[in-house]
């Protein structure tokens, strides 16, 4: 069983993840990244591949997967240690000589940073009860691939940027797209809602699904209730893509003295990224402090903060940052 140590242990490969690794690499530290699914990427890779990402600078717009490609080509620069299919079971130490121990063993690091964004995450459910028998058939809480839906009638559920973001990707492939929300205004950057007034989506608002039946032809059949209302409406469809949000699960992180926010969901942090933990840091969605902004590209600023926080810690006599224009990467 390995016991190496390491400057700076990643918890967490999605983006944030990702790109933390890479400024790593370019402070010289010694660096494993830890993602428990099959491949690093994070939510952006597992749910929304294919799904336009807007908040990245220097791209007015970039799919999820080409951004996680971009990231895994920068970390490809340093000798990161990437694990995959690996998760975290205890961290313990202090600052200096913390133990990581995973499913595939042990590793000692003096620093952590916890990128694990939402945590280990589920889909909420449709609440309809008979939606089951539909999974994976008719009925996705995990968007597969566009081509899928080509010239089928879809009905997006969700009232989110996600949901919004889901149906106008549909838009130029499906044969027509429905958007249900159990509110009349949609939860949404405005400039979302703004293309989706331009778009040819039928909004479904204020309904409610309450039944799903088996259509002829592979279809479905769902009866929508609007609120506040005795009235229903009934479309059939041959998909229909739920998105709820997602409950998340920080479990792994429980019997750690972190300071909790009251959703149990996010770390509190100071000025430097660091958590109540000396020594553990968190950024993206893991992190909580006064005025965030949960963006991605806020996230990456976060990283740098932290790691650059954690190579002092690690080393007080680190050198500090340098300017990515010093740096030349071997080609």
């Amino acid at each position: 069983m390995s016991e190496e140590m390491y400057d700076l242990t990643i918890i967490g490969g999605g983006p944030v993840g990702m790109f933390a690794a890479f400024y790593a690499g370019l402070q010289e530290l010694s660096t494993q990244l830890i993602e428990s699914l099959p491949a690093v990427g994070g939510q952006v890779t597992t749910l929304y591949p294919e799904k336009e990402i807007l908040d990245v600078a220097g791209y007015a717009g970039i799919t999820g997967q080409q951004l996680v490609d971009q990231l895994s080509g920068q970390m490809r620069e340093f000798p990161i240690t990437v694990k995959t299919g690996e998760t975290v079971a205890n961290v313990s130490g202090t600052l200096g000589d913390f133990t990581i121990t995973t499913s595939a063993g042990v590793t000692h690091s003096k620093t952590v940073l916890i990128t694990t964004g939402n945590g280990a995450f589920t889909p909420r459910k449709l609440a309809v009860e008979n939606a089951e028998q539909f999974e994976q058939k008719n009925l996705w809480y995990f968007v597969p691939q566009m081509t899928h839906f080509k010239g089928h009638d879809v009905m997006v559920a969700g009232g989110g940027d996600a949901a919004i973001d889901i149906a106008l990707m549909l838009e130029p492939v499906a044969k027509h797209v429905y958007l249900m929300h159990r509110r009349n205004e949609f939860r949404a950057l405005p400039y979302s809602v703004s293309r989706l007034a331009a778009s040819s989506v039928e909004q479904v608002t204020p309904y409610l699904a309450q039944n799903l039946t088996a259509a002829e032809g592979d279809r479905i059949t769902v009866d929508l209730k609007e609120m506040k209302t005795d009235n229903h409406r009934l479309i059939t469809l041959d998909d229909m893509v739920v998105n709820f949000g997602f409950i998340s699960d920080h479990s792994v992180f429980e019997d750690w003295d972190l300071q909790f926010e009251q959703n149990r969901q996010q770390v509190a942090v100071d000025s430097s990224m660091q958590t109540s933990v000396s020594g553990v840091y968190a950024a993206g969605d893991t992190a909580s402090y006064d005025g965030k902004v949960a963006l991605i590209a806020t996230g990456f600023g976060e990283a740098a903060t932290a790691v650059h926080a954690a190579a002092f810690a690690a080393d007080p006599h680190h050198r500090g940052p340098v300017h990515s224009t010093s740096v030349h990467l071997n080609k």
